[in-house]
């Protein structure tokens, strides 16, 4: 009984109560950190669906992607801040917390340098997710491989090309990124006309039927505004060629597209216009005749003569 109240009496309550008070007061700071973050989160993932909205995106897909951001920002927040609570805790139990930095410093060098590719892929997707680079559904050209996007993941984007086959890009392997349903598309297309038709009278008949086309109560919703015909383009071997542009809703512009060219060619039909293909012309003098043709002009026999 009196070696525990030695101890007792040697025990300094003054140090421990003011240590109390202090981890107590770590714990409260770290719960109020923690709310704000969330609160944070929450509003920011509200903000990013109602901008997405807003560009014309599904609320789905906004939802989605908002989530991943928040979800990933949540949980990074909250491994520092407790990471830091821990410490700071440690500190105040009279624990020494340098050598349980320098040993976290070495094995976060050690996973860092195993894992780069990892990180670097993580960190490249979540730059694409919150810059909303590219959504699910577009179509895009990544790498040189075009197709429509499947997923898009921190680590790894998914694409489809025409074929139906899937390519699983890793973010941080990505050189090139071209979006090309991002507000709105476009279909280039290049007709080609004889030589001898009338450029002008041409131009005159494709916006025809580019104004046609705008004013289909089908097709006509799909096009921003109206058909551009530039002009000639080109003078090529066989053709005259002729350059215009669609402008489209995103992901209209085949659609679109195909059905003027086909109406092109009908109204070039009407109108008589020539869509020319490609002609060789082979002309052969006596020289240049083939070698059978050339036995058989020898083994003919001479023309008769008439008498002297």
């Amino acid at each position: 009984m009196e070696k525990l109240l030695g101890l007792i009496s040697e025990v300094r309550w003054e140090a421990m109560i003011f240590s109390s008070i202090r981890i107590v007061l770590i714990l409260i700071i770290g719960w109020a950190a923690l709310t704000a973050v969330k609160a944070a989160l929450r509003r920011m993932g509200t903000l990013l669906v109602e901008r997405a909205r807003d560009e014309g995106e599904s609320a789905g897909e906004a939802f989605k992607r908002a989530e991943t951001l928040v979800k990933l920002i949540r949980q990074a927040a909250v491994v520092v801040i407790w990471a830091l609570m821990i410490l700071m805790i440690l500190r105040e139990i009279g624990v020494e917390i340098a050598p349980i930095l320098a040993s976290a410093g070495i094995v976060g060098l050690a996973v860092g340098f195993g894992a780069q590719n990892l990180v670097r892929d993580v960190i490249t997707g979540f730059f694409m997710i919150l810059e909303n680079q590219v959504r699910v559904g577009d179509s895009a050209i990544v790498n040189g491989v075009s197709g429509t996007v499947e997923a898009i993941n921190l680590r790894t984007i998914v694409l489809r090309d025409s074929s139906g086959v899937v390519h699983v890009f890793p973010n941080g392997a990505i050189a090139t990124l071209a979006n090309v349903t991002r507000e709105w598309s476009a279909y280039v297309f290049t007709v080609g006309v004889a030589y001898r038709e009338d450029t002008d009278r041409v131009v005159q008949v494709m916006r025809r039927v580019g104004a046609e086309l705008r004013r289909d109560t089908a097709f006509g919703p799909l096009l921003i505004d109206e058909i551009e015909v530039f002009g000639v383009d080109e003078l090529a071997d066989s053709a005259v060629n002729i350059k215009g542009r669609i402008r489209t809703w995103p992901g209209k512009q085949a659609e679109a597209g195909r059905e003027y060219l086909r109406r092109v060619k009908k109204a070039f039909d009407q109108e008589g216009i020539e869509i020319p293909f490609p002609q060789r012309s082979i002309h052969l003098d006596e020289a240049g005749k083939p070698i059978m043709v050339r036995l058989i002009d020898s083994a003919a026999p001479p023309p008769a003569r008439g008498d002297d």
